[in-house]
């Protein structure tokens, strides 16, 4: 493409992360040769390094660091100097070479600093309880709690309120933020010629009734929070479960969060278990790793916003939390005593188990593991405690707004900028029931959301934060992809995720007829009585003549199945009268495929025993098939053998026709009171695209920051990286996927080169492109655009920072 080879100039100022380690190089060196003099509450000639605040204001004589610059930073200077009234330290020995050096590189680098850390912390501790707010009066109309609150801030240190945006970004905005989609050129043209004094607020409850759109659009902020993804470390070895089903549905059906946490503090079933159980590493691992210090790290960090970490090694020196307390909330979890250790030397104690805020209530740490973990979910939820709220409408407003109301999201310890902003989110969030699309609708509303935005530069915040309205977001990995696939038809026909998508459509429940029938092995024939105890294999095998595009089943047993799909472990259950509905689009494939289920009958004697399973399977143009338990199906009294979610080498010589067992009227009852609505929902999923969110990571989304998820990411960085810029330029999935659009972009056949070039910026930037635009994409493209033309077209517009950004 002919603009690529510009990428590297456009983008020479990047560079890739820091390698110097504040916490573990540069305080010691600060602490050993400066703190007695300009750290805590020592300010000697003006000039304190206590925060990085006021490390930036410098001193009596002015800057003494230059951001990038470490040659004309006064600190340098002072400290390599040898006259005896400039050098510092002025007493004692000097700073050694090597430190120096260290010095001179973390400016170089842009003095990088661990969020929330000072040398010496000011002596504020963020209320645990609610506390409701007294709201200052509307100004100008604008009775948004948000706008009266920030108008009332604004007004208080004498600045000017935020400009408001149009229509055409807002509406821009708005896609992006709350279903992480962009607007079709149909829907902005419709939205800009709307009249309505109240259609932004129309929108914004519209997009959030948009559920599946919705849902897969906060998937990769959830993912990214619960440390949840389709593969990667643990999930091959069985040490590492997904919680992707369960996650969907909670979305889907937006579950309040208050159920939300404790189903993830004490699941109910193994669906939302996977995230207490974090990972579990093969080998020898230290004291930090283990499961249960996983337990204490990401619970606090998740839902009480607390950075458990250090705590987990030694006594915190970035904030107030002990070692102790960190394995006191590991001891709620582990199932055995857990001895406390210290920089990964035991200490000769025992944990006891206990959460962090007693002054509401505490676990009974004689309790077993399973009550244990119901109290602190109890705990979490409680009425009580403000923290929980506080710390996820810090993150909403986070996502929005570019910035939380607490800075960084996981130090909850710090004081807000706004605390009654902060509090009046969190107890109307609590008021609404844990409702969170009503606190994003509450900011999405205020005029503060629909303002002009800050574009981000460096060292904007180097002298403390205040705010001026929203700020400019970079798009998600997963955003960026998504907006790819919009504007070029590419995005992919199969998921990686297995969760059963979309939801209940009632009209198409209504019109599936179910025709699977209860089989079982010989024992079931009439006159007979399946034994109490007895296991048998069941075997179904199948072609498909493509991959499937959508497809998900019923399935349930009398009394317990695991189900496996090509020798991969899919469900299992031992609860007859709920179905499970199971997802098999990624475990289905274009060719032979095998179903092997181990039932087994249950109960003191003999009695009644059947399987059931019923299928829709979907290709790419629309086609159905259905698999159900019927005569074809095939048992054998062998059994599978299984090993860490895998089957292992399986050769059954006995396989003999299974025998359709006579329903029971409750088996009836239960298959055409549940299945009908299951499938309507697999269903209900086949004619929308494909998103980013259901996928494995792949080269162009780690570039872009979407992390693997061993560890619980709460932000992403917001500056293109060197590594980007080069995949952006030369990586194979954009350039396939431009390709594709540009091949879709010829067949289009559009009337003319103007109406093509009109037509992308509307849909990229929901915008018209400028006279200047205009005529440069017609020059690249011609009169008689060819494809690799297109593509050039296609990879300019996306190489736009307006079209990687939420403005």
């Amino acid at each position: 493409m002919i603009f690529r080879h510009l990428l590297p100039c456009l983008f020479a100022a990047t560079s890739a992360s820091a390698a110097v380690d504040f916490s573990h190089q540069i305080v010691p060196i600060l602490r050993e040769h400066c703190a007695e003099c300009h750290a805590g509450d020592k300010k000697k000639g003006g000039f304190s390094f206590n925060d990085r605040e006021s490390l930036m204001e410098g001193g009596e004589d002015g800057a003494v660091v230059v951001n990038g610059r470490s040659a004309e930073s006064a600190l340098i200077k002072a400290i390599l100097s040898t006259d005896p009234d400039e050098q510092m330290p002025p007493k004692g020995k000097r700073v050694p070479a090597e430190q120096v050096a260290l010095l001179k590189q973390w400016i170089d680098e842009g003095l990088a600093w661990e969020e929330g850390f000072a040398f010496k912390k000011p002596a504020y501790e963020p209320p645990l309880k609610p506390r409701s707010p007294v709201l200052p009066a509307a100004v100008d109309g604008r009775d948004n709690p948000v706008d009266r609150i920030l108008d009332h801030y604004l007004a208080d240190k004498k600045l000017p309120r935020p400009a408001s945006i149009d229509d055409s970004t807002f509406v821009r905005r708005a896609y992006l933020d709350l279903i992480g989609l962009l607007p079709t050129a149909e829907e902005v043209a419709t939205f800009v010629k709307d009249a309505g004094p109240d259609k932004r607020i129309r929108l914004i409850n519209t997009l959030l009734k948009r559920d599946m759109d919705y849902t897969e659009h906060w998937l990769t902020f959830w993912n990214d929070l619960l440390r949840n993804d389709y593969g990667g470390t643990g999930f091959i070895t069985g040490g590492r479960k997904q919680i992707s089903n369960w996650l969907y549905h909670a979305l889907i059906t937006n579950m309040p969060f208050d159920q939300f946490v404790r189903e993830l503090i004490a699941p109910p079933n193994d669906e939302s278990r996977g995230f207490i159980d974090g990972i579990k590493w093969r080998g020898d691992v230290s004291a930090g790793q283990t499961v249960e210090i996983q337990f204490a790290q990401s619970v606090s960090q998740s839902f009480l916003g607390i950075n458990m970490k250090c705590a987990s090694c030694h006594d915190s020196f970035i904030d107030r939390w002990k070692l102790s307390e960190a394995y006191g909330l590991a001891a709620i979890y582990s199932s055995r005593p857990l001895e406390i250790n210290r920089c990964d030397k035991p200490i000769g104690q025992q944990a006891v188990p206990s959460w962090l805020f007693p002054e509401i209530g505490q676990v009974d740490a004689k309790a077993s593991q399973p009550e244990r973990l119901k109290q602190l979910a109890a705990l979490m939820t409680n009425p009580q405690n403000g923290r929980v709220p506080r710390t996820i409408v810090n993150r909403l407003w986070q996502r929005l707004m570019g910035r939380g109301i607490v800075h960084p999201v996981d130090a909850m310890q710090t004081e807000p900028w706004n605390a009654d902003l902060l509090d009046y989110l969190a107890t109307d969030f609590v008021e609404h029931h844990y409702d969170l699309k009503h606190t994003l609708a509450l900011i999405a509303t205020s005029q503060a959301y629909q303002s002009h935005a800050q574009v981000v530069t460096k060292g904007i915040d180097d002298r403390g934060y205040v705010y001026a309205g929203p700020r400019t977001k970079r798009l998600t990995a997963e955003q960026f992809v998504d907006a790819i696939w919009q504007l070029t038809g590419a995005a992919p026909t199969k998921m990686d995720a297995g969760v059963l998508r979309g939801k209940v459509d009632p009209e198409l429940a209504r019109q599936i007829k179910i025709q699977g029938q209860w089989i079982w092995g010989s024992s079931a024939k009439p006159g007979s009585t399946p034994p109490s105890g007895e296991t048998i294999t069941l075997r179904k095998t199948l072609k498909l003549d493509a991959d499937p595009a959508s497809a998900s089943a019923v399935v349930t047993c009398d009394n317990g199945y695991t189900l496996f799909v090509n020798n991969r472990k899919i469900s299992a259950g031992d609860d007859w009268t709920k179905l499970a509905a199971v997802p098999l689009q990624t475990a289905l494939r274009k060719g032979a495929n095998s179903i092997l289920v181990t039932a087994t009958n249950a109960g003191k004697g003999p009695n009644p025993a059947g399987f059931f399973f019923e299928a829709r399977v979907r290709d790419a143009t629309g086609k159905e098939i259905a698999i159900r338990s019927d005569e074809t199906w095939e048992w054998t009294t062998k059994a599978l053998p299984t090993k860490e979610g895998r089957l292992g080498a399986f050769e059954a010589k006995d396989w003999q026709p299974v025998t359709v067992v006579k329903a029971l009227g409750s088996w009836q009852q239960v298959i055409h009171a549940q299945a009908p609505s299951l499938l309507a929902q697999g269903a209900s999923a086949s004619d929308h695209m494909i998103r980013a969110s259901l996928m494995k990571s792949n080269f162009l989304m780690r570039t872009l920051g979407r992390p693997n998820r061993d560890q619980i990411v709460t932000a992403r960085p917001n500056d293109l990286t060197t590594l980007e810029a080069i995949d952006l330029a030369n990586g194979s999935v954009l350039a396939e996927a431009i390709a594709k659009g540009a091949l879709r972009l010829l067949a289009a056949k559009t009337s003319s080169t103007s109406a093509l070039i009109t037509g992308l910026y509307r849909q990229a930037l929901c915008r018209e492109p400028s006279a200047s635009e205009l005529a440069t994409a017609q020059s690249l493209v011609g009169e008689k655009p060819t494809q690799q033309a297109l593509e050039d077209l296609l990879w300019a517009v996306c190489m736009l920072p307006e079209f990687q950004t939420v403005r």
